[in-house]
């Protein structure tokens, strides 16, 4: 049979099973867990390719035992000797009495599949089409193991802000009740019980000290060893002095579900924020009524303050090829405003630039949202159409009725200048072109946040060239007003960006700002001054 004809009879074939693929990557992309997508694809592909017997194995990495996922003879594991690690998707034959059939699969978190496969239930030997189908299901199965590691992903990312939340909520009511205290010991015995409970420690420890002498120990629980727990690895610990007593802490081995864990930079956030609160305790009992309030006030503030400083880049990145420059400069203690420049694992480069609606506390805990679930969805490699959506669905759910985020995102892909691009509801980014043209970038949907209806959000792809410039910035730019009431606007911002582009990204974040602050001259500010430029050099 000449070989047009026969490959006009595989795409027949293969045209035939469309429907079955399609309805074999919704079961799989279905499957709860590991076991049953594994279980579902054995199934699937005995059905398609007609053989004996299907046997699934499955491994985290490389150096680690193959362990059975689904195992339709046990024989199979005399065979696992000829599964074959590669960092591609592989099928090949070997010369094996009951096995001749194997394939690997290598998948995006560098675990495996190996996938050993009994002879055909009429005896025949693997042709061409069943070659291909093998290849199709391997593809099927990559897919819907991506599909089970996002949804694992999520599931853990929507608990991690969940426990920040908690923890964030626990340390403002442990503020108000430790200053309703008349006595230190007291006082002292609760903080420590909380610093232990607000970062999952198992112990805890706090030492008084006095002219360099230990005067005093509290223990969580009191049957610890105090010399053993200050010599442990697993341990985070902050200090804070007053009228000469030094007051030092220490929480050792934090707990999870999956054991002990090492400490992140949130719990240290967390124990130095505590610790500062306790620190106000003790120093405004001597103080009045007014002075205590105020006081407390300040330390919230100062708390959510030193978590957002941590959000934003104290330091951009150095990209080759490109100058990046951005500036953040709240209206109150905190703000709502983010921006962010950072290297993806890819080698691409994420920008992004939000605004909160709203100001203080709330919103600076709802940046912290959007930036941590950025960091964990960008790394995903999604695009940005559904990270979109998956955004603006977590923000909706974790933020009160008022609140919403518009926010702009861009991947740029550093070695060719492409850029693709999402806009949810915020202001249009501004890209200078070669002979000094603007070219606004409006690409998107609405700000995250306001409806979770399913609407969805449009990227756009565009080009950088050699010698153009990108500014990002938030409406308290334009909408700054002076003692008139008249907006810089976005007519003298788009006419500066023309007349001072020419300059070196920092020179021209600073400059900028100087000519907003020389039109609102001692006007107070009303709403926080983001902007983020980058230039691509010639």
């Amino acid at each position: 049979m000449p070989d047009n004809v026969k490959s006009e009879i595989l795409l027949d074939k293969l045209f035939l099973q469309l429907e079955s693929f399609q309805e074999g990557f919704n079961i799989l992309s279905n499957s709860k867990n590991l076991e049953e997508i594994g279980k579902n694809f054995v199934h699937l592909l005995r059905g398609n390719i007609l053989v004996v017997d299907i046997n699934l194995y499955y491994k985290e990495k490389k150096d680690l035992e193959w362990r059975h996922l689904f195992v339709q003879n046990k024989d199979s594991y005399d065979y696992l000797e000829y599964l074959e690690i590669s960092e591609n998707q592989q099928i090949y034959f070997k010369d094996v009495e009951n096995y001749k059939t194997y394939a690997c699969l290598k998948c995006i978190d560098q675990s495996y599949f190996g996938i050993i496969i009994g002879s055909k239930v009429d005896k025949s030997e693997f042709n061409s089409y069943d070659v291909l189908t093998l290849q199709i299901f391997l593809r099927l199965l990559d897919n819907a193991y991506q599909s089970y590691i996002a949804r694992l992903r999520e599931k853990n990312l929507i608990f991690s802000l969940n426990q920040k939340v908690l923890q964030l909520n626990s340390l403002i009511d442990t503020g108000i009740e430790i200053t309703k205290l008349e006595n230190n010991t007291q006082l002292l015995e609760l903080a420590l019980e909380r610093a232990v409970a607000l970062t999952n420690a198992s112990k805890g420890v706090l030492q008084i000290e006095k002219d360099k002498k230990i005067i005093a120990t509290l223990r969580l629980p009191n049957s610890i060893n105090v010399a053993e727990t200050l010599a442990g690895k697993n341990k985070i610990q902050t200090r804070v002095d007053y009228k000469g007593y030094g007051y030092n802490v220490t929480l050792v081995d934090k707990e999870s579900r999956n054991g002990i864990i090492s400490f992140d930079e949130t719990d240290q956030i967390l124990l130095t924020a505590f610790t500062r609160q306790v620190h106000s305790a003790v120093e405004n009992k001597e103080l009045h009524k007014e002075s205590l309030e105020n006081e407390t006030i300040k330390k919230e503030l100062s708390v959510a303050a030193s978590i957002q400083q941590k959000i934003i880049p104290e330091k951009l990145p150095e990209i080759e090829g490109y100058e990046v420059a951005g500036i953040n400069i709240p209206s109150k203690e905190v703000g709502g405003d983010y921006y962010d420049c950072r290297i993806l694992d890819n080698g691409n480069i994420a920008l992004i630039m939000a605004d909160v609606a709203g100001k203080g506390v709330p919103a600076s805990l709802l940046v912290s949202s959007l930036s941590a679930s950025l960091h964990a969805y960008l790394e995903m490699n999604k695009p940005l159409d559904a990270l979109a959506v998956k955004l603006n669905t977590l923000i909706f759910n974790s933020s009160p009725p008022d609140k919403f985020i518009t926010c702009f995102i861009a991947i740029l892909n550093p070695s060719t200048g492409k850029l693709e691009i999402v806009n949810a509801g915020h202001n249009p980014s501004l890209i200078i072109r070669k002979g000094k043209k603007i070219e606004k970038i409006e690409a998107g949907g609405i700000a995250f946040g306001m409806f979770d209806m399913g609407l969805p959000y449009q990227s756009k792809k565009i080009t950088i060239e050699k010698g153009e410039r990108l500014l990002m910035f938030t409406d308290g730019i334009p909408e700054a007003m002076n003692e008139l009431e008249d907006e810089y606007s976005d007519e003298r911002l788009e006419e500066f960006y023309l007349n001072n582009c020419f300059n070196s990204a920092s020179e021209f974040i600073n400059n900028l700002v100087a000519d907003v602050k020389s039109f609102t001259k001692d006007t107070p500010q009303s709403d926080d001054i983001t902007a983020l430029y980058l230039i691509r050099k010639e």
